[in-house]
């Protein structure tokens, strides 16, 4: 039984199509429906030689230095659904089928990948070239979902992006191909996008498919033709066109209008699915400015207060965002995994739900709440759009406290 992957979305705009010289990210998060995501930071740190690194599954060679991350993850694993670095490189997954079924032995997990391009990449290459030296080495695979009943198991893709350029990489086992791009609207979604143009591959990729008898070499190489199971690669991607209308205007308030759009089905509320969590990132070209990125840390975008974060020295914490720590006792750990499911709720998590039950079940009260929510979120945008359109540096002192005020601002308000 192949489990259908979440329909998480991922885009991308770059100048000319967003506003500023701006490289605008964006991603829903489409999980299982009570599942909690956590927002959570890592400082840099200096690792010493022959240390290892504890991944949701298997144990890794641990790298010198790592960078700062922020990312937004299930808070039973160790990676990430999305997440950036302190160098302006953000990355985001997403679960794909394709006709090679994605292994049950535990691996490495997409969203262990994303953590990992994040800590060890300093550009969207570099992020790019983490990740498919470690698919080579360890490979994917294991279960999605902290689910003690069925193991649920998906293929990768990813958007990695920098102030400079993007990639889309799509894999299945340890094979993959990427596509670089610099202009345009990208959107990635849960099945394979990339079609001929290629322009990094696994170096075996072609051999492979030929000997697998999926290709015979006679016309163009089409990896999502080659690689999706029959007429799976349609466009996915409804949300390409709310975005392509905004013409040359993309900002975050744009992203994340998309976001939040549930007619066009990127806004995920289903009956097995809802959107966990939602990233939207800043970047601009000018290296001088600072790169923003939005989390809710809680679910559905469309009730929910995008909060900016920026990378200084010594940035507050957010325990307010974190799920509680069960260490080894945590049934994620233990093998057999899963065999019960501990409350992964924190703070912001059970204070947002109230406001949740209050949205959908009292019209005129839903209505005034929504109203002082969005203008909580507008006050935090027109503050950031102020830091990016000044000339002078930014000072660290300002912003250091930023994420966790917004955070608090909003648990005060809904208490």
């Amino acid at each position: 039984r192949m489990s259908a992957a979440p329909p998480s979305y991922c885009f991308v705009a770059f100048p000319p199509c967003s506003k500023d010289g701006l490289v605008v990210f964006g991603k829903n998060s489409a999980r299982p429906r009570d599942e909690v995501q956590e927002v959570v930071y890592f400082a840099a740190a200096a690792h010493e030689p022959g240390s290892k690194v504890e991944c949701t599954y298997i144990e890794i060679e641990q790298v010198p230095k790592t960078h700062a991350v922020v990312l937004s993850r299930p808070s039973w694993l160790w990676g990430a659904e999305m997440g950036a670095n302190e160098h302006g490189v953000c990355v985001a997954n997403e679960a794909i089928v394709t006709r090679e079924p994605a292994s049950e032995s535990e691996a490495l997990l997409g969203m262990d990948l994303v953590r990992l391009g994040l800590e060890r990449g300093a550009t969207a290459k570099e992020a790019l070239d983490v990740i498919v030296a470690l698919l080579e080495e360890h490979g994917q695979g294991g279960n999605y979902y902290e689910d003690g009943n069925s193991c649920h198991t998906f293929q990768s893709a990813f958007l990695i992006v920098d102030r400079k350029e993007a990639w889309i990489l799509e894999t299945s086992g340890k094979y993959w191909a990427a596509e670089k791009i610099t202009e345009g609207v990208k959107c990635i979604c849960n099945q394979l996008s990339l079609t001929t143009k290629i322009d990094a591959e696994h170096p075996e990729l072609r051999n492979y498919v030929r000997s697998q008898g999926w290709w015979n070499g006679d016309t163009d190489f089409n990896f999502s033709e080659v690689f999706s199971l029959a007429d799976d690669h349609l466009a996915c991607c409804s949300g390409r066109e709310s975005l392509e209308k905004q013409g040359g205007d993309i900002s975050a308030q744009t992203m994340i209008d998309v976001l939040r759009d549930k007619d066009s089905g990127v806004c995920v509320d289903s009956e097995s699915f809802l959107t966990t969590a939602s990233i939207v990132s800043v970047l601009p070209q000018d290296p001088s400015s600072p790169c923003i990125h939005y989390f809710t840390g809680t679910p559905d975008p469309s009730r929910s207060i995008f909060k900016p974060f920026i990378f200084v020295d010594d940035v507050k914490l957010v325990p307010k965002v974190q799920s509680p720590s069960f260490g080894d006792d945590d049934p994620a750990k233990k093998i057999p995994r899963f065999q019960e499911k501990p409350d992964r709720r924190h703070e912001l998590y059970k204070a947002h739900e109230w406001a949740r039950s209050v949205l959908e079940n009292d019209q005129d009260k839903g209505q005034k709440l929504m109203r002082i929510m969005l203008d909580l979120e507008k006050q935090g945008l027109e503050a950031m759009e102020d830091i990016l359109t000044r000339t002078e540096i930014l000072d660290a002192a300002e912003v250091v406290d930023l994420f966790y005020d917004c955070v608090d601002t909003e648990l005060k308000f809904f208490k």
